[in-house]
């Protein structure tokens, strides 16, 4: 570290996660621009001067100069900024804030307060048992919209390269990191426990493969080719589904135990389908799981895309900034009519990610992006909202302290005393939002310290 005038001081290799703490916790300055050499490239961070950009990986060693210093050093770096768009921003972080801040606090409250109208209310809260689309089965297409509305902002300079290396290494990295953090999440990965590892159940993992792919889609051909090949994803779900027949699944039945989307699960991910156990050499499906992947995997391409279609909007300069709005909120509605227009032969059901869903649900993500656009980026209102940014700009961070993190040990060490007072059920009220505000205050903490996980 340079203090002075030919002043040096040599600090020690610092591990990954104490680091991480110095930083959260604040005790590394933040007039000092941090880089980063790593021994291994799965974790990457540089050029923290004016905000941290990192991934994960093993051991790093680093060094910092402090501000007045960087200006004659020769590692200083020019960052090219990126165009943004505040309402994805903010849309992402309500998005966020719902899944990993409020739901959490509502059920044990809905439990608490046990009256009839607060249970009619927790309805949007809910997921639908099979064949519907309540406000919570939103949650997770608008995810994986959202990652598809970046892609035309963050992919575009690529279509313009002579060698496609780096994107394809961009890709690969994205895809493996997601997948692996889905397993994280979701499929025990961490329980180390080689006979309960499920390899396919994760919103992130869906991500994955609808990132990847959309972002090839994107990068190759043009807009009319991918929306042909849109289309042609949503035909091929639905005629699958309809008319193909396997050890009586398939053929129109879209039940819980007869449809082709679970058959196919069910061969292809075997004992590593979530919830799926072995007992005596034979697989064990657990029937209260009916969501499908394997099949579905066509139709999260399609909802990414269709994030996508609404980014290319929202980036294409020849309209003004009304017209967008009125595109995408005319494209919104039509999607949503049409979709439940098909309803009526192909029903819409989330836990199989079926055609007429996703189109049911990208028009309302549509519908949504428009009014946030709007309000955000055209007439410039944030008042009361700018707080959500928090959960927007570290939405896989969120996501993932609140998939994998139990909190509940420090509120519960701190708060045990008045389980006797406030009784059981709003004690797990307090338990519930306890945990969200800490999730909270560490992204805060990121978040003022411009700390962004970058995939």
């Amino acid at each position: 570290m340079r203090v002075g005038n030919g002043c040096v001081l040599h600090r020690p290799t610092l591990r990954p996660a104490r680091f991480n703490l110095l930083l959260i916790s604040g005790l590394i300055p933040k007039t000092c621009r941090v880089q980063a050499n790593f021994v291994k490239t799965f974790f990457r961070m540089k050029n923290l001067r004016s905000k941290a950009s990192f991934g994960l990986g093993t051991a790093f060693s680093f060094h910092y100069l402090c501000a007045d210093e960087t200006k004659s050093n020769n590692m200083e770096t020019t960052i090219k900024k990126s165009e943004r768009l505040a309402s994805l921003d903010i849309l992402r972080g309500l998005d966020l804030f719902f899944l990993v801040g409020l739901e959490g606090v509502l059920h044990p409250l809905a439990k608490a307060v046990d009256t009839e109208g607060f249970q009619t209310f927790m309805w949007n809260f809910t997921h639908v048992d099979w064949q519907g689309f309540s406000p919570w089965d939103l949650v997770m297409p608008l995810f994986l919209f959202m990652s598809g509305v970046s892609i035309p902002f963050s992919m575009a300079r690529f279509k313009n390269e002579a060698n496609y290396s780096r994107l394809f290494r961009r890709l690969l990295k994205r895809f493996v990191l997601l997948w692996i953090f889905g397993m994280m999440c979701q499929g025990n990965l961490l329980g180390l426990d080689p006979s309960r590892v499920y390899l396919y159940s994760n919103t992130l993992q869906s991500i994955a493969v609808g990132y990847l792919f959309t972002a090839l889609f994107f990068v190759f051909t043009s807009w009319k080719t991918q929306m042909g090949i849109a289309v042609s994803l949503l035909l091929v779900f639905w005629a699958s589904m309809k008319w193909i027949v396997v050890d009586g699944f398939g053929g129109g039945n879209y039940t819980p135990d007869g449809n082709l989307a679970e058959w196919i699960d069910r061969m292809v991910l075997g004992r590593f389908r979530d919830a799926a156990s072995v007992d005596e050499g034979v697989v064990r499906f657990a029937p209260w799981y009916r969501y499908t992947w394997i099949l579905s995997s066509l139709n999260f391409i399609v909802t990414v895309m269709s994030g996508a279609f609404a980014g290319q909007l929202l980036k294409n300069a020849s309209f003004s900034a009304r017209r967008r709005v009125i595109l995408l909120a005319g494209i919104g509605a039509a999607m949503v009519a049409l979709g439940w227009l098909w309803n009526i032969e192909h029903p819409v059901i989330k836990k199989l990610w079926t055609s007429s869903m996703v189109v049911v649900s990208s028009g309302y993500c549509f519908l949504l992006m428009a009014f946030f656009y709007y309000v955000v980026d055209v007439c410039k209102f944030t008042r009361g909202m700018d707080w959500l940014r928090v959960y927007g700009m570290n939405s896989i961070v969120a996501y993932m302290l609140a998939q994998c993190v139990n909190f509940r040990c420090l509120p519960h060490s701190l708060f045990r005393g008045l389980e006797q007072y406030v009784g059981p059920s709003w004690y797990q009220v307090l338990m519930a939002a306890s945990c969200s505000l800490i999730i909270y205050f560490i992204l805060l903490r990121m978040y003022r310290l411009r700390i962004y996980l970058r995939i």
